[in-house]
């Protein structure tokens, strides 16, 4: 049985959700805590036309028998209140399904295909079952809906009446007796042999007839291709413009204001192959090892930007960003994902212990950010060695807090955060291509980087911009414009689960990760950060961090709380603006 990897990615149809409740129902009635192929397969035999039609395709056992097979082979696992998630054979087999479909113009995946793609290339549990089916490898003959009993005995096939034929009644001519050898009206037919009895008479053995091997399905015809402007996204457009004109004004000397907002263009869609990347890469390597790679490069793109500024040193800049990362993902990002959620729902629902163990994680961390800025009110006579002393100090125990915090979520308590994966919307890529990807990306994103530090200060001359202003809201936005896209579209889908997973947790790693991270760096730079925050930027982190657990920790939630939400980081951006 493969291991499940990841909850159920729903797909976007309608009867492909459905679809995915029924297989959910069927594991559930299992014991299982996974849906793999063989739910599938349940599900959809479930349906009395789909049944008749697969015993065209290959002898299936009942329904009944299947259940008892499956629990059987695969075990009951979990608890009846744990989170059925599609294994990856499942999740790859509804892919193809709705990519075909969309492929053919179809509203809809064909049940029947997918009916007879998962019967013709069975694996695992689903094999073993099937194979230990009695005639495998021929063509069941087709059952009426009431059963064998319903059709009736078989009765032997009658010659029609005519004058023509060799076995046709001669008229005025005596038939033989019966039992007796050669008489026409009781010649054995085809099927029937003849034994030899104990005293030489010829006694009819019926034999049942021989099936019929199935007939080959053809291959389905190939779906016309996919025009070239339909493969190209908006990040493909605007990476192939943004990135090469950024090297150019840089090359070029340009305006300092044009250069970084072109560099700031370009590090978006870049930074959305980053993330992209990432989770082909998850989805390959398995659960845990997936979940390590997303906790760890969540936010690479911020985190390559804050290390360049970091070298030139602009520690302004780079402390900002870390707090404006947070208000960010806490105001911002939640706000838009229960504004798109609410539209045309009533009331958002998700799993309040999930989010209620994110909101504890992120409210203890964000404590650990303050300490610093705490000490300095407390004891400003105390000079800047002693406060950094104390940052490098909360740094390592910001990190140890963050190797505790990958154990809890990916190993003893992975139940709690086992949301679904981003999704991804071309298939999954081998592994050689998302790495590639993925380094060519970060290789962009330090290029863009350095283009966009090394014309902040023109920037700031020129439009009167402090750094604290760029830290907070700007560099936040660019660098995490894809994964705040993502949020809002699974949230605008109805998956808040998974938009509130991108929010709340993002936001913790920036507190025990990045921020760790980002004091070590400086040290061995030569450019050392103490986390001291400003009053404005503590009291901000507390206010954004209370206002997000009150809203999330009921488990529901609606669209006007995202519009408050909304306004609170507007206020957070023109107080900022004003510094």
């Amino acid at each position: 049985m493969p291991p499940p990897d990841a909850s159920p990615e729903v797909p976007g149809t309608e009867p492909g959700r459905l679809l995915v409740e029924a297989a959910q129902a069927e594991a559930r009635g299992l014991g299982h805590d996974f849906t793999g192929v063989e739910h599938l397969l349940l599900a959809l035999l479930a349906d009395p036309a789909l049944a008749q039609a697969a015993a065209g395709i290959r002898p299936v056992p009942a329904r009944d028998e299947l259940r008892r097979r499956f629990a059987g082979l695969s075990g009951p696992r979990g608890a009846a209140d744990t989170p059925y998630r599609l294994t990856s054979g499942a999740r790859r087999l509804l892919e193809g399904a709705e990519r075909a479909a969309r492929e053919a113009g179809q509203a809809a995946p064909d049940r029947r295909a997918l009916l007879e793609r998962i019967l013709r290339t069975p694996h695992g549990a689903l094999a073993a079952a099937l194979e230990a089916s009695p005639g495998r490898g021929e063509a069941a003959p087709a059952v009426p809906p009431g059963g064998a009993e319903a059709a009736g005995p078989r009765q032997p096939r009658e010659r029609p009446s005519g004058d023509r034929g060799p076995h046709r009644e001669r008229e005025g001519r005596p038939g033989r007796e019966a039992g007796e050898r050669g008489e026409r009206g009781d010649r054995p037919r085809r099927g029937d042999r003849r034994e030899r009895g104990p005293r030489g008479r010829d006694a009819p053995a019926q034999v049942p007839a021989r099936p019929k091997p199935s007939r080959p399905v053809p291959p389905p015809k190939p779906a016309p291709g996919v025009p070239l402007w339909r493969r190209v996204s908006w990040r493909d457009l605007l990476a192939l413009v943004a990135v090469p004109l950024s090297l150019y004004l840089a090359w070029s000397h340009a305006s300092g204001v044009l250069v970084f907002g072109v560099a700031c263009l370009a590090v978006i869609p870049l930074a959305g192959y980053m993330g992209e990347a990432t989770e082909h890469l998850a989805t390959r390597t398995g659960p845990a090892l997936g979940g390590l790679l997303n906790a760890t490069f969540g936010n690479a793109a911020e985190l390559i930007i804050a290390i360049v500024a970091l070298r030139a040193g602009l520690i302004d800049l780079v402390k900002a960003s870390i707090t404006g990362s947070i208000l960010g993902n806490l105001l911002l990002i939640l706000g838009l994902s229960l504004v798109a959620g609410g539209l045309g729902r009533r009331t958002l629902t998700f799993n309040r212990v999930s989010v209620g163990a994110s909101a504890g994680m992120l409210a203890l961390a964000v404590v650990g950010l303050v300490f610093p800025a705490l000490f300095h009110q407390l004891h400003p006579e105390a000079g800047w060695l002693t406060e950094l002393s104390l940052t490098e100090t909360v740094a390592v125990v910001l990190a140890v807090t963050y190797g505790f915090s990958l154990l809890f979520t990916l190993r003893t308590h992975h139940s709690l955060f086992s949301g679904e994966p981003h999704p991804t919307t071309h298939g999954v890529w081998s592994v050689p291509v998302a790495v590639l990807v993925l380094l060519a990306a970060t290789v962009g994103v330090a290029v863009e980087s350095e283009i966009l530090v090394h014309a902040v200060e023109e920037v700031t001359a020129t439009l009167g911009l402090s750094q604290v202003f760029l830290g907070l809201i700007v560099i936040p936005i660019i660098g995490n414009a894809a994964e705040h896209a993502a949020a809002v579209v699974v949230a605008r889908k109805g998956k808040m689960d998974l938009a509130l997973q991108i929010a709340l947790g993002s936001s913790t790693q920036i507190a025990l990760l990045v921020a760790p991270i980002l004091v070590l760096t400086g040290v061995l730079v030569g450019q050392p950060m103490d986390l001291v925050f400003t009053p404005f930027e503590v009291l901000a982190l507390g206010l954004a961090t209370v206002i997000s657990a009150i809203i999330t920790l009921d488990g529901e939630s609606h669209w006007f709380e995202g519009v408050q939400l909304l306004a609170t980081y507007a206020l957070v951006a023109a107080t900022a603006f004003f510094l």
